[in-house]
This record gives C-alpha cells, sequence and structure tokens, in this order.
C-alpha cells in the first residue's frame, strides 16, 4: 500500500512538472484594454490640435466619402486666397447657371444673384450651402475644377496621403474621398486661419435682409462645452461624419467622425469621444508666451544686451498622472550682431519626457536694438578697457 501510495505521489509531480495535472492561469487583460472607448462611426480619430498627437483611433486613414466635410477645405482654400490677397471678403460674387443647378443643401441662388463673398462663404460653413461652393470657386479660381485642383493641391501640401476632391461641395462623385486622419490635419491647418474658424463657429446668421435664416448645422455649438468649429456632412453613402474641435482649460482637441449610421449620431459619438479626451489628458504650460528666458549679448548694438522670451506659449498635452520627468532646456545664442529686429530668433526652449524631444518654441527678442555710431561704440569700448 505504501509503494502503491509512493508511486502515485511519484507520477503526479512528473505530470505536474510537464503541465498536464496543472491548468495554466487565465490570461489576465490589461485594464486599459478593458476600458477602451468604442465608438459606431466606421472610421475616427481625436487628435492634440497642437502638437498633432493621436489620443484615440478606430481605422483612421480608411478612404471613405466625406460629403459635405468637404466644405473644410473648400474653406481653407478660400482663406488662402484672402490671405494672399487675390480676393477679398467684399468682392461681389455673383451666382453662375452652374452654381444654381446643384441640389442638396443650399441658399436657392438664383442666376446672376450677387452677394458678398464674405456672405457666401458664411453660407457655406453655416448654411453648408452647395450652390455657394460653386459660386466661390468659380469666382477664386475661374472655374469650379481649377478650384477643385487648389484643394487637391493644398490637401497633398499638407500630407493627406488618403485624399481625392472631384468636387467642392461633396455630393457623392466617383473618386471623391478622404480619411478621417486627413481631415484632422486640415483641422490642425484650419486652426491657424482666423476666418476658418470665425466662419466655422457661427451660429446662426441672416441672409436676404432677415428672409433667409441660417442656422448651422454643427449642434456640437450648442450642445458640447468649448465646440467652436468646423463641418458636419451627410449623404446616404457617406451616412453622418462630423470633423470638430473643442478648447477646455488650455487643451485643444480634434475630433473626426465618419460614417456614423445613426440620426445625429455623429455628434453623440464626438461627444463621447470628446469625453474620453479630457477625461484622459490635460495641457501643461510651462512658459507663457512673452516670457523672459534669458539675455542676450549684443554687439555694436546701441544697447548691451536684449531680452530674449518665448515666441507662444509652450506646453504639452499628456495623461494625466503621467507628467512626471517633463523638463525644459533652453538654448540661447551667446552674443548677436545689432541691428537687432523685434522678435528675431536667438535661441529655442525644449520640453522632453526624459530624453524624449515632446515640444519646443523659439526665443526672440523682446525689443529691437539699433547699430551704435561709431563715436558710441568707441566710447564703449574705452569704457571696458580702462573701467571709465
Amino acid at each position: 500500500m505504501r509503494k502503491e501510495l509512493t508511486l502515485m505521489l511519484t507520477l503526479m509531480l512528473v505530470l505536474g512538472n510537464f503541465g498536464i495535472v496543472q491548468a495554466a492561469p487565465a490570461p489576465v487583460k490589461p485594464q486599459a484594454q478593458a476600458a477602451e472607448l468604442e465608438t459606431e462611426a466606421a472610421s475616427a480619430i481625436l487628435m492634440d490640435a497642437e502638437s498633432g498627437q493621436i489620443l484615440y483611433e478606430k481605422e483612421p486613414h480608411k478612404e471613405l466619402p466625406p460629403a459635405s466635410v468637404t466644405k473644410l477645405m473648400t474653406m481653407l482654400v478660400a482663406a488662402d486666397a484672402v490671405n494672399s490677397g487675390r480676393v477679398k471678403l467684399t468682392d461681389k460674387v455673383t451666382a453662375s447657371e452652374n452654381a444654381c443647378k446643384l441640389g442638396g443643401s443650399q441658399i436657392y441662388l438664383e442666376p446672376g444673384e450677387t452677394f458678398s463673398l464674405e456672405e457666401m462663404l458664411i453660407s457655406i460653413a453655416v448654411g453648408s450651402a452647395n450652390d455657394a461652393c460653386v459660386a466661390v470657386a468659380e469666382h477664386i479660381s475661374g472655374t469650379h475644377e481649377a478650384f477643385v485642383n487648389e484643394m487637391n493641391k493644398k490637401a497633398q501640401e499638407l500630407g493627406c496621403k488618403n485624399t481625392h476632391f472631384a468636387n467642392a461641395y461633396g455630393l457623392p462623385a466617383e473618386g471623391h474621398y478622404t480619411s478621417a486622419y486627413d481631415l484632422a490635419l486640415m483641422g490642425r491647418e484650419a486652426l491657424k486661419y482666423p476666418l476658418v474658424k470665425k466662419l466655422t463657429s457661427t451660429k446662426e446668421y441672416d441672409l436676404r435682409d432677415g428672409k433667409f435664416k441660417l442656422w448651422n448645422t454643427n449642434k456640437l455649438l450648442w450642445w458640447y462645452q468649448g465646440a467652436d468649429g468646423f463641418k458636419t456632412g451627410w449623404t446616404n453613402e457617406a451616412k453622418y461624419c462630423l470633423a470638430s474641435t473643442v478648447e477646455r482649460d488650455g487643451l485643444r482637441l480634434i475630433a473626426v467622425v465618419m460614417g456614423v449610421p445613426q440620426v445625429r449620431g455623429h455628434f453623440a459619438e464626438s461627444m463621447k469621444i470628446y469625453n474620453y479626451g479630457f477625461a484622459k489628458y490635460a495641457h501643461k504650460e510651462f512658459a507663457p508666451a512673452a516670457q523672459k528666458q534669458g539675455v542676450v549679448t549684443v554687439g555694436k548694438g546701441t544697447e548691451a544686451e536684449v531680452v530674449a522670451v518665448t515666441e507662444k506659449s509652450l506646453g504639452v498635452t499628456v495623461e494625466k498622472g503621467k507628467d512626471k520627468n517633463i523638463w525644459a532646456e533652453t538654448k540661447l545664442d551667446p552674443q548677436v550682431e545689432a541691428p537687432v529686429q523685434q522678435g528675431q530668433k536667438l535661441g529655442e526652449i525644449r520640453l522632453y519626457r526624459e530624453n524624449e524631444l515632446l515640444s519646443q518654441a523659439n526665443l526672440v527678442a523682446e525689443k529691437a536694438v539699433a547699430k551704435a555710431g561709431m563715436y558710441q561704440q568707441m566710447t564703449r569700448t574705452l569704457k571696458g578697457v580702462f573701467g571709465f
């Protein structure tokens, strides 16, 4: 009996060592995966506007029809034309027959009807007017086709690799597509243009002396704190789409959702994604704009030195609770020769997490320093040599 018991125990130990008797423990999923964000959108992205860092994504490079979110690029190209002086917001834009024959969202332009360029752009941004898109395109580029070429050129300049436009308004067309990531790039670019932000943040507008009321199709402007821009879209093909931006407590985010099947789902899904972003991330400022960061010696100047300040605020978007080990490095030119222009670059300030570069900003001259005359230079030299 004792021999049988000893043999049984030995056999169990041997089998256990080979993993036959002992069951393998069940795999434990990381907690972050259990709490991962889910969305009904076919494609979506959440991006930090300042750095371009992707905070959430789902099929971000998938090529999909954008519907009227196309008009974000239409407004970008128009804003470029205004900034360059090619056109003015006060220009009179006359509707052609080509513009007036479009369906879908429109302000019902009549051939020969005239509005200012600014009113046409408001009609695009607020009322999503397809007819106004063509009128603006023809005014800026001569033809709608030439304007669309400019849209595609702009997309290439921004690094959009999954975008091609076939029209300026977003109705279904062969070869008309973009991606959530590319639209986020367009959104980052749009934030550089006060005109685009002003247009897309306008909630309502009275056209034709108040006889035609425009209401912004982006309901986040009413429903979500800090929302202040960009564009909606819908067609049967594209479903519900939205590229938007929100700013809270110094943190500006861009969200894009495409191919949402539910009515008003593009708003619900965007708010869900923003809630995730603002709950998980925060903006930490290390140096405000125009803050003194040191002085630089000025050679042959009317003043011996000039103050270096930050050209813009320097901060970084960080995951909450993970903002340790971030440090700043300041690099300044030891000396600069006069004349020094106000805003002239004198160095840089850089933010690192350990050895990873997170962000940087130029350090610039706080004020101008003129070149000293010969007598002043000689006097300064003598003072330096003889101490008087």
